[in-house]
């Protein structure tokens, strides 16, 4: 009897501290809403607020998902389809427009435990990008599909489709006739020069199974040509997981992300050369971008929780939930991580 109830209470004892362990895992998240020339005194305070307030409510989505136990690729869709879904950020609902007054939204998404991903490109029907790269991720053979072919299969799988135009808003037609204009008078169709190439938005996380995942959406470069692809569907140059290391989410210039391969470049370099994961990105966004002209930056993650989020450009739209679960939104300023 006495080896019966020893034995139950061992049971009970190791039950016990697996709950406990469980609970003591952390769970973290990262969003962006993009960056470039972001001036304060371009601010009034209720724009700010707003922005902040947007950015505050996507990372709470997505963390609550987290705290549930839920899986991180969940808390990163709900993220990143409330951004989507605002007409403040270049994505869905607020992208940009392309020469033609048309929008062209991309996406993707990876898990860095099995290293699935999926992502699409150049997508004009398609109500969340997002949720079409997580349909290519697990429901085809493929890591990404593009235009009509990308609209027809997320059909396949129930997504919403929508007119073109629903992405519609009044501040993106005025910036693109203004870069119009700018292009013309300098003969530069095709070759974006201005802040209006910015904008993208993304989340990184770590769930409580200790998985890091990453996603990232966008409208693309105001005014683009030729159905310009840039580095947000590219996976390893705007979006990148890797449970050995990091989970990254790229903003900026494109063409320069896909060229130095951004977003693996900064998980690698800590997985071979045993950096910490802010200095990997620091070197990355300082050392080799910047002095070739790719402004921007990137949110990421790693396996302990750890945070960084450098950009090179004015600013960057972004706010994070940590370990701790303490919030904290940014725009200007460079966060203080050490």
């Amino acid at each position: 009897m006495k080896k019966f109830l020893a034995a139950v209470m061992c049971s009970a004892l190791t039950l016990s501290s697996q709950v406990v362990a469980a609970e003591d895992k952390p769970v973290a998240i990262v969003i962006h809403g993009g960056a470039g020339t972001i001036l304060k005194k371009n601010f009034t305070p209720e724009l700010e607020k707003a922005y902040k307030d947007t950015l505050s409510e996507a990372a709470k989505a997505g963390y609550a998902l987290l705290e549930q136990g839920e899986p991180g690729e969940k808390a990163v869709i709900a993220a990143i389809q409330i951004l989507e879904t605002s007409p403040l950020f270049n994505a869905g609902i607020g992208a940009v427009y392309t020469w033609e007054g048309e929008h062209e939204l991309d996406a993707s998404l990876m898990h860095g435990g099995t290293h699935n991903a999926g992502a699409v490109a150049g997508v004009k029907t398609i109500r969340s990008p997002i949720a079409a790269a997580s349909a290519v991720m697990h429901l085809s053979p493929h890591v990404m599909l593009s235009g009509e072919g990308a609209e027809a299969f997320a059909e396949e799988q129930g997504l919403t489709l929508v007119d073109n135009h629903i992405f519609d808003t009044e501040r993106r037609l005025e910036s693109l006739k203004k870069v119009k204009a700018r292009m013309e008078s300098a003969g530069l169709y095709g070759d974006q020069k201005g802040n209006e190439r910015f904008g993208t938005v993304g989340a990184v996380v770590l769930d409580s199974e200790g998985n890091l995942v990453a996603g990232t959406s966008t409208g693309g470069m105001t005014a683009k040509c030729y159905g310009r692809i840039g580095d947000s569907p590219v996976i390893g140059a705007g979006t990148w997981a890797d449970n050995d290391s990091c989970a990254v989410s790229a903003t900026g210039h494109g063409e320069f992300f896909i060229r130095y391969h951004v977003a693996a470049d900064i998980c690698t370099r800590m997985k071979y050369q045993g950096t910490t994961l802010k200095e990997a990105s620091d070197t990355v966004i300082f050392d080799v971008l910047k002095p070739v002209g790719g402004d921007g930056g990137i949110i990421a993650i790693d396996k302990e929780g750890n945070i960084a989020a450098p950009f090179n450009s004015a600013g960057m739209y972004r706010a994070k939930i940590d370990g701790k679960g303490v919030l904290s939104v940014g725009i200007f300023e460079q966060w203080e991580i050490l």
